[in-house]
């Protein structure tokens, strides 16, 4: 197949752009490419092929194995590799059968002709600037990165920027200043997640490179431009009751100076939703899916409790203002304002809203 796709002209890149060939002619079995940029080319390296769309799905038969093997393990996300086109994630949604979410890497040209779809159809997404950068010039991956995230963030999807965001700390302890740089652009630009690669897979410091990224981040979060930023970032909610009802327990939450939001959610729904919004508050999301609790790791302001679900509203109030306290996002006195679906248990059901005071949490939950 991909014989049959490439086309005279298109470029061919080999050992992640390393060396660069242009085609010159092309059949069925055979490509004629004149080298552009020469060199000693090592066996078993990849080859990228920026120019061409090619006629096959994301997912070989041997991913589709592997994936039905990691989701017998109970992963959380799976994570689909150059992705083209919408189809590529309803085939990797059609194998997960809700299993596991589905986050799609956007690594490919020809994925940015089909971005609000693929969007649309994924659980989240990635920048993936590494082979991004190699397939499109890398002074356009700066531009495409913001444009990407604020894309996701628009659709309410969670976005996670990914890729040499600390290389220098495979071999170095400390990172270059172009590196911290680099993550507070990605924190700052509203990302939920930022990733580790090889710093944390096979470099030499993979403890110093994890307490590095978590000190820039969270060193850009009290920064006062930072809270700037996400502000003139939010958009307004869509005509849903459910996200009418996150954007007002937003404002209200802020208005009122309240300790926490609190979500009550069995798909994960209810706190994507206020994460969408970006409060001033912390998220604090209850669960009695260990499966919603593991996927909602990764987004934006939320931490994951899991807790049986509340035998009323009195139980429901009672005990998130008990899991508030307990869990240090609250003192006695102070109020936190609670988001749930009723009935209590229907998932993507959110159409409650109350404001409740703390108390000693003495009671476990």
């Amino acid at each position: 197949e991909i014989f049959q796709a490439v086309q005279p002209g298109h470029t061919l890149l080999l050992d992640d752009g390393k060396f660069k060939l242009r085609v010159i002619d092309a059949s069925d079995v055979r490509i004629d490419a004149e080298v552009m940029t020469s060199g000693v080319l090592g066996s078993r390296k990849g080859i990228s092929l920026p120019d061409t769309v090619l006629p096959l799905g994301a997912m070989t038969e041997n991913d589709r194995a592997d994936v039905d093997y990691a989701l017998s393990l109970g992963v959380a996300w799976v994570a689909l590799s150059f992705v083209q086109r919408g189809e590529d994630v309803a085939e990797a949604r059609k194998i997960a059968r809700g299993r596991a979410s589905v986050m799609a890497k956007i690594e490919k040209p020809s994925a940015l002709n089909h971005l609000k779809e693929i969007i649309d159809l994924s659980d989240a997404i990635m920048v993936a600037r590494g082979d991004l950068g190699v397939e499109m010039p890398v002074e356009k991956v700066p531009g495409l990165q913001k444009q990407i995230t604020r894309a996701a963030r628009n659709a309410g999807k969670p976005v996670v920027v990914a890729t040499q965001m600390l290389e220098s700390m495979i071999y170095s302890h400390a990172p270059t200043r172009a590196e911290v740089s680099d993550v507070a652009t990605a924190v700052f630009e509203g990302a939920d997640a930022i990733m580790l690669s090889a710093e944390s897979a096979v470099g030499k410091f993979p403890v110093e490179a994890v307490e590095t990224m978590d000190r820039v981040a969270m060193e850009v979060e009290r920064d006062p431009l930072y809270e700037a930023i996400i502000h003139a970032q939010r958009i307004g909610p869509e005509a849903t009751g459910a996200d009418a009802i996150s954007a007002a327990a937003r404002t209200v939450a802020e208005t009122l100076n309240l300790a926490a939001i609190i979500c009550y959610t069995a798909s994960g729904a209810t706190s994507l939703r206020a994460a969408r919004e970006r409060p001033a508050q912390p998220i604090l999301a209850l669960t009695p899916i260990p499966a919603t609790g593991r996927k909602l790791a990764l987004v934006w302001g939320l931490h994951c409790v899991l807790t049986d679900d509340p035998r009323d509203l009195d139980d429901m109030v009672a005990k998130a203002c008990r899991i508030a306290y307990q869990e240090g996002f609250a003192l006695p006195g102070q109020r936190v304002i609670i988001l749930a679906g009723v009935p209590l248990g229907t998932p993507g059901a959110t159409n409650m809203l109350r404001i409740a005071f703390v108390g000693d949490g003495s009671e476990d939950y």
